[in-house]
């Protein structure tokens, strides 16, 4: 049974079918509704997924799929919509980011146009505001007040895991079209790049 607040709850709006605004008024109610534990669990999680996934062949995964333009805010969209996903898919892609061409909703996007995707855009720009909001209101202390705790969950519980904002593993481009075929073969074949 999982017990992460964060994998949880993302589970738990994946089963409803809830997208875009809807699963944030939807995470947002359920954050309001947990003790402040949860909510500095939730955010824990999140930032600690958001490290795991801060690798460069994710980021050349996430390049590709965005015809090989993806910037750091980009991607770090792109790591909240892959965490959306649900663990076991996070997981993977984590492993091996060529994974992702299996995902149900990485095929639905390859099928059509970039300048089609619009509200289906591989991205989710306001899960790390979820959290911060929830504990805020349920706290009555400055959002801010939630990096404090959080700090302070990771220093009790110990190191775990990597935190840092570069990448891990060796850098290299989704533009060079042999390296990306060798290592995100399937992705590269979905998503070509733009012609210029």
């Amino acid at each position: 049974m999982e017990t992460d607040p964060l994998w949880t709850l993302i589970a738990d709006s994946r089963r409803q079918g809830l997208t875009g605004d809807k699963r944030d008024a939807w995470l947002r109610g359920a954050l309001l509704r947990m003790p402040l534990d949860g909510i500095i669990g939730f955010q824990a999680g999140l930032e600690r997924r958001v490290a795991e996934s801060r690798t460069w062949s994710l980021w050349a995964a996430a390049d590709r799929v965005f015809g090989g333009w993806c910037s750091d805010d980009t991607f770090c969209y792109f790591q909240h919509w892959l965490i959306g996903l649900g663990r076991p898919v996070f997981d993977a892609a984590v492993g091996d980011p060529d994974s992702l061409a299996y995902v149900p909703e990485v095929l639905r996007l390859s099928a059509r146009p970039r300048e089609s995707w619009y509200d289906d855009h591989p991205t989710w720009e306001s899960l790390d505001r979820l959290a911060p909001e929830a504990y805020e209101r349920v706290s009555a202390l400055p959002a801010d007040a939630l990096d404090a705790a959080v700090r302070a969950r990771r220093a009790a519980s110990g190191p775990r895991g990597t935190t840092g904002t570069v990448p891990r593993g060796d850098r290299w481009s989704a533009l060079d079209e042999p390296e990306a075929a060798r290592r995100l073969p399937r992705l590269s074949e979905m998503f070509p790049l733009p012609r210029t």
